[in-house]
């Protein structure tokens, strides 16, 4: 688990293409000390570290992972938001975030509004459930609160902090970002659609049986 708040701008040092995708990064926070098989989500997305060399780690993406993430994109030289897995007794300052990507979205439009930096991002139809103003995203793996929603797209607000320490800033109109919805929402909006009887065998709304066949109170 993570919270979305970004630790470390990397800087991606090499991509070997393969079967498994390796990303050799460049890292401030200590690269030497990173425990092998431990968890770090690069620009969102949970990877794990399987080599380290000086302040460089390496991480390998599945061809799943560059299907559903911009990391099939990058390229030597760029950078990514990196931010290690949190610890218990960790403050949970952002929200809680799983590095599990839910969808690719994209810039649609960018301006400031007194010091901070307003970014208006594509809303994929199937996350639109999830999505409240004033709730939670993580976009790039950097935990926003979402301003405005409307149909087909929503806001966010960057304050100078953040322009600051994420590669959000520089995203111009048109590129490609990861997403990922809270999850609180998916929970609350999964129960509603069984109250609605949509997913519930035979219709039957809310039940013990519907919340069973859901996954729920399962060994």
């Amino acid at each position: 688990m993570f919270t979305g708040l970004i630790q470390d701008l990397g800087r991606v040092e090499r991509v070997i293409p393969g079967g498994m995708t390796d990303l050799w990064i460049r890292t401030t926070l200590g690269a030497e000390r990173f425990d092998l098989g431990e968890s770090i989500a690069v620009d969102g997305a949970c990877l794990t570290v399987v080599e380290r060399s000086g302040d460089t780690f390496k991480v390998q993406a599945a061809p799943e992972t560059l299907r559903r993430t911009t990391l099939g994109a990058v390229r030597p030289g760029d950078r990514v938001n990196l931010e290690r897995a949190l610890a218990l007794g960790d403050r949970l300052g952002g929200h809680l975030v799983s590095g599990h990507v839910d969808a690719v979205s994209q810039v649609l439009e960018t301006y400031p509004e007194g010091g901070s930096w307003v970014m208006v991002f594509r809303l994929p139809g199937e996350l639109a459930p999830y999505f409240i103003e004033k709730g939670s995203v993580a976009i790039d793996g950097i935990s926003l609160t979402v301003n405005t929603v409307g149909e087909d797209r929503f806001a966010v607000q960057l304050i100078p902090e953040t322009q600051e320490r994420t590669t959000l800033r520089g995203k111009p109109v048109g590129a490609r970002v990861n997403l990922e919805a809270d999850q609180i929402g998916k929970y609350v909006a999964r129960l509603f659609a069984l109250q609605r009887g949509q997913g519930a065998p035979g219709g039957g709304g809310l039940t013990a049986a519907a919340v069973r066949a859901a996954g729920f109170g399962t060994p």
